[in-house]
């Protein structure tokens, strides 16, 4: 999967925005397991760099102005709520002067938690390094009027530019901005037709577009909410179609590590260890017998009868009457 997030959309993360750093997280998940490739134009970079403090400024003075009222009428101060929400005030003040003091400090430091997450994505993306081809054919479609691009500024097509040297033929693209310059005059929640037909004419691919990253995560992976769980998803798909003992054994050991599993992943899991040869042929190695048997221990009655048996004659546990039962 191909994917390519707008400057915009990284910078919202250090304001105001109903977006969460889990969405984040969750990408670099999937992008560790291969599940998408993050194309990353060096002018992307740039414009996230040059813009990070202006956007955290202009989030941290907006706050700064935001004010508990300390007016009331005079007819309040007879009652006891008046002293208590005068204090309830006295208090935001200070822990928020407490709060802002830190925050700018680790604003400086960039020790941010949005930095560490955002530095974890860069790292691990795919870098379009940015040519003297690409500049002159941003340089080009500027020059002509063809967009992207805003007034006296070529970056937005620089980034086209990239993503149209750098992502494979053939392959869909998602696309998340929030920049007007990509989206359609018509409807803005629809990609702009220019560069929807350039690409499907040069690149023989599809652009999907979305305006958030949270809409991505909820059309592709509508059931998942934290990071954690997407991880656990990824791994329990790669036992089911594991192809070889060691990669197998891989999936299986960092399964391990969670202790927390669904009735449907737990038996996900047991079918996957029944029906897949790369499984259940080791299934009496030491490290592998005790994966499996930490998995179910304890919650057998929340695995499928027919699950459960046939893990069971694996391990060994029943009759050979129940060979018949094996699902391979």
């Amino acid at each position: 999967m191909n994917l390519y997030i707008d400057t915009n959309i990284y910078l919202s993360f250090y304001h105001y925005t109903s977006e969460d750093l889990e969405e984040l997280r969750k990408l670099i998940v999937l992008i560790e397991n291969d599940r998408v490739a993050l194309h990353l134009p060096r002018q992307t970079i740039d414009e996230f760099r040059r813009n990070r403090d202006g956007k955290i400024s202009d989030a941290i003075q907006n706050f700064g102005k935001e004010k508990l009222t300390s007016q009331f009428p005079q007819i309040c101060k007879q009652y006891e709520e008046y002293k208590q929400l005068r204090d309830i005030i006295k208090k935001y003040q200070e822990t928020k002067s407490e709060l802002l003091e830190k925050l700018t400090s680790d604003v400086v430091n960039e020790n941010l938690k949005a930095d560490e997450i955002i530095d974890t994505l860069f790292a691990k993306a795919n870098k379009i390094e940015r040519t003297n081809d690409i500049l002159t054919s941003a340089k080009i479609r500027f020059d002509i009027g063809n967009p992207p691009g805003k007034k006296k500024s070529y970056g937005d097509a620089i980034n086209w530019e990239s993503l149209l040297k750098a992502v494979p033929n053939d392959h869909k693209l998602y696309f998340i901005s929030d920049d007007n310059d990509f989206s359609s005059q018509v409807d803005e929640k629809e990609f702009c037709p220019f560069l929807e037909h350039e690409w499907e004419e040069r690149k023989k691919g599809q652009i999907l577009y979305f305006k958030r990253l949270s809409t991505f995560f909820k059309d592709k992976f509508p059931d998942i909410n934290l990071a954690t769980e997407l991880e656990k998803e990824l791994l329990i798909s790669d036992l089911k179609y594991a192809g070889s003992y060691r990669s197998a054994r891989r999936i299986l050991s960092n399964l391990s590590l969670f202790s927390e599993f669904t009735d449907t992943e737990l038996n996900d899991i047991v079918f996957a260890t029944i029906s897949n040869n790369q499984v259940y042929r080791i299934i009496e190695d030491e490290d592998i017998n005790g994966y499996i048997r930490g998995f179910i221990e304890g919650k057998e009655d929340r695995i499928e009868e027919d699950h459960l048996r046939g893990l069971h004659e694996l391990l060994g546990e029943v009759t050979e009457e129940s060979n018949d039962d094996l699902p391979f």
